[in-house]
């Protein structure tokens, strides 16, 4: 066993009554320099007893076991002990003029000394021993192993800032491999380059280990180049990290816990602040709880001062005269099951019971599939009839559906649909607008493709499958002239120069024909119409274009009155003209990025604006103020400025396949006619998307139409149809467009799935043209 030894920490456990006479002399502080080769560790203070003292602490401690073996603790006392020991020693302390001779200092050195090895063999026999018995024992507090540090008094300058440690080299934090080619490591605080010192080899490492006994606690420093013996303060850190101890020797972990927030009530608040103005204003939540308790009552939800039902003591379990309890205010009721039929009688009639093919057809269906669960069978008596197999299963169902299946009360909604339907003018305040048939032109026998009318209104001409164009006068249905050409019409339309007496027409396989009708133009007309067609042929310079310009022979412009022939690659679908008369657009889809061509008629020029097109295009159409174009393909249309040789916006028709176009006279409003039955509206100072789509028509729309004076517009299907709306369009940006669909003309006959194939408006009467699959050319008024 180790010898036990009181120490200061097991007096402070037993305090007792201790009364100390005074001293003659003591010393409490020696100061002791140890010297190593490598580094200073400086002036270290050490806090010694007197031998005077420990013989009276000896002493004390004795009587104390002696007096009592279990003391009283009395925390008064003790501290009162504690402040009359440390005026006792503070009256104890060396003063000026006390004599001490070397010798009694030499001696008071050397029992310290002594007394400082009995302690440290003490402790190492006590962990020894500890560690035999296979326990942790935790080392002896640093303030019994060392003295405390006297540290110097803090001054108020810069030097006393010790939050970081000062070291020689003064480099900073940087990667020290900087150095590594160096003859340096860094600079002191004067800007001096600090030398590397001598690095040993590994001999001198290994020699170093054996002579050297401070080796094992030497550590290299690398940011000062030199080796470091830690002090056994540093040492005890280190060994309590291993041993997961609190670093600091002197930190009490067990503290008592100091009441910062005492438990007990104050009498006087700790502040004087006012009452929060939340603590005297009606709370907005509470009112808006208290009006949803109201309309639960007002409603019947919940009844207050309701009268309990008493219970009856007894239940009459036979008798009928107990009264169903009241359903709840928002009780649903279950839905009942369905009724059973004659096919599940077990004697049903024979037209109800399957034959083999059903009975066989039925077991190779899937259950989900089966229209009923089971298959009617006949039995001679109901002796004989066998428990059903669904039955638990229809039940368990049956529950499933009733607590799983939510069911909730629908309102039925008394509107009445009349008043869903907007208020439209009457059509009566909107006339005029064509109502009936007036005229049946009557010389074609194919289908009929293709109309235009003058723009005086006094002549039409229209293109058909027979392969013949003729020229008609309106007023009297007297057909002036004929054209026979060897293939089919696909496209005409009359050049909107009053001036000029010409159109343009498609015929075959690209082939398009500028036709002066011959003796029933004036004099002006004809000399406007040949400074307008033959100025190009004196342009004499070839360039490459894309379609060939060919002058007609004298004799066929005599007899029919052919000025120019242009020559496509692929066939024209569509011809329009500028709204001066002097440019011409061509469409033809089957040509790629020729699709679309713009001719000059009068300097015998073609224009390919698109050098790539995205989509097959299907219609254009000229702006009718601006230099504007359109171009229709079969998902968009896009809208592209001549000028600037740019896109201006791309329209999102919404439809599947865009069959016709037109622009109104004003040139804001814009109408696309599509082979899903659609009719789109566009007001392109409103949106990209349909200010309005409508579907009246049952078959694919094929032509649409503006008037150039009225606000009308109509629109022609594979129905047989025309449907006529009235479409006003008002200066006011504020104000939207008034559409107004006012007549169903009737007339045209279906032919192959074909109807109403080309329609137009005449330029100043409210009165429309139309030709029809089945040959017809009619005008309505």
């Amino acid at each position: 066993m180790a010898p036990s030894k009181k120490t200061n920490v097991t007096k402070k456990q037993q305090p007792a009554k201790v009364v100390k006479a005074p001293k003659a002399s003591k010393r409490r502080v020696a100061e002791v320099e140890e010297e190593s080769d490598n580094e200073d560790f400086g002036k270290v203070a050490i806090d010694m007893g007197s031998d005077e003292e420990i013989e009276d602490q000896q002493s004390d401690d004795d009587s104390d076991e002696e007096a009592e073996a279990f003391p009283e603790i009395n925390l008064e006392e003790s501290d009162e002990e504690d402040v009359a020991d440390d005026e006792s020693e503070e009256n104890d302390d060396y003063m000026a003029g006390d004599s001490l001779d070397e010798e009694d200092l030499e001696g008071e050195e050397i029992e310290e000394a002594s007394e400082d090895e009995e302690d440290s063999e003490e402790e190492e026999e006590e962990e020894t021993n500890g560690n035999d018995e296979g326990e942790f024992k935790i080392p002896a507090p640093y303030r019994k192993r060392y003295a405390p540090e006297q540290l110097p008094e803090i001054e108020g300058n810069y030097d006393s800032d010790s939050s970081t440690e000062e070291t020689e080299n003064t480099i900073g934090n940087v990667p020290l491999e900087w150095y590594n080619d160096l003859p340096h490591i860094g600079y002191d605080i004067d800007g001096k380059k600090i030398l590397k010192p001598a690095t040993a080899d590994e001999l001198d490492k290994f020699l170093a280990t054996v002579e050297d006994p401070d080796s094992w606690k030497t550590v290299k420093s690398e940011i000062e180049g030199k080796d470091m013996i830690l002090n056994d303060e540093e040492l005890d850190i280190i060994q309590r990290l291993q041993r997961g101890i609190i670093p600091d020797s002197t930190y009490n972990p067990y503290e008592p816990t100091v009441e910062w927030f005492t438990s007990k009530t104050e009498v006087m608040p700790l502040s004087a602040r006012p009452e929060p103005k939340s603590r005297f204003i009606p709370s907005k939540w509470e009112a808006k709880k208290i009006m949803k308790i109201v309309r639960a009552i007002r409603q019947g939800r919940i009844v207050p001062h309701k009268p309990k039902d008493e219970k009856p003591r007894f239940y009459n379990l036979w008798g009928d005269e107990d009264t169903p309890r009241e359903d709840h205010i928002m009780h649903i009721a279950a839905p009942k099951m369905k009724l059973p039929e004659h096919d599940e009688s077990y004697n049903p009639p024979e037209e109800y019971l399957p034959d083999q093919d059903e009975v066989k057809e039925w077991n190779e269906m899937d259950e989900e599939d089966r229209t009923k669960n089971y298959l009617p069978k006949k039995y001679t008596s109901l002796r004989h009839v066998p428990a059903y197999d669904q039955f638990i299963k229809e039940r368990f169902d049956r529950c499933l559906d009733l607590y799983l299946a939510p069911r909730v009360k629908k309102n039925r909604l008394n509107i009445d649909p009349e008043s869903l339907v907007p208020k439209l003018p009457s059509p009566k305040d909107l006339r005029p607008f064509p109502t009936h048939q007036s005229i049946l032109y009557e010389g074609h026998t194919g289908r009929i493709r293709a109309l235009s009318v003058h723009p005086n209104g006094l002549y039409a001409i229209t293109g058909s499958d027979d392969n013949t164009c003729r020229l008609w006068e309106v007023l009297t249905g007297r057909c002036l002239y004929m054209w026979q050409f060897d293939a089919v019409i696909h496209a005409l339309a009359w050049c909107p120069n009053v001036t000029a007496w010409l159109f343009a027409i498609s015929v075959g396989h690209g082939e398009v024909l500028l036709i002066s009708p011959p003796k029933l133009a004036s004099g002006e007309q004809k000399m406007v119409t040949d400074q307008l067609t033959k100025a190009g042929y004196a342009n004499t310079s070839e360039n490459e274009q894309a379609v060939s310009w060919i002058r007609p022979s004298e004799s066929d412009e005599e007899k029919y009155g052919y000025k120019i022939r242009i020559q496509h690659t692929q066939v024209v679908k569509q011809v329009t003209w500028h709204r001066k008369g002097d440019y011409l657009a061509t469409v033809s889809p089957d040509a790629k990025n020729l699709a679309v061509l713009i001719h000059q008629i009068t300097k015998h020029q073609t224009q390919t604006p698109f050098k790539r097109l995205k989509g097959i295009v299907q219609k254009v159409a000229f702006h009718p103020i601006k230099p504007i174009f359109f171009v229709a393909t079969q998902i968009y249309v896009r809208v592209y400025d001549l000028m600037q040789q740019q896109l201006i916006r791309t329209l999102q028709t919404s439809v599947k396949w865009v069959s016709s176009i037109d622009v109104h006279p004003a040139g804001d409003n814009v109408i696309i006619g599509s082979y899903d039955k659609k009719v789109c509206w566009f007001d392109l100072d409103l949106s990209s998307r349909p200010y309005k789509s409508l579907r009246y028509h049952e078959k694919a729309v094929r032509q649409v139409s503006y008037h150039k004076r009225y606000p009308l517009f109509a629109s022609s299907s594979d129905d047989g149809t025309i449907q006529v709306f009235y479409g006003m369009v008002y200066n006011d940006l504020l104000q939207n467009p008034l559409i107004v669909p006012v007549k169903i003309l009737r007339g045209h006959e279906t032919k192959d799935s074909l109807g109403v194939l080309n329609i137009e408006f005449h330029p100043t009467q409210p009165w429309i043209f139309s030709t029809g699959a089945d040959g017809t050319f009619r005008l309505w008024t």
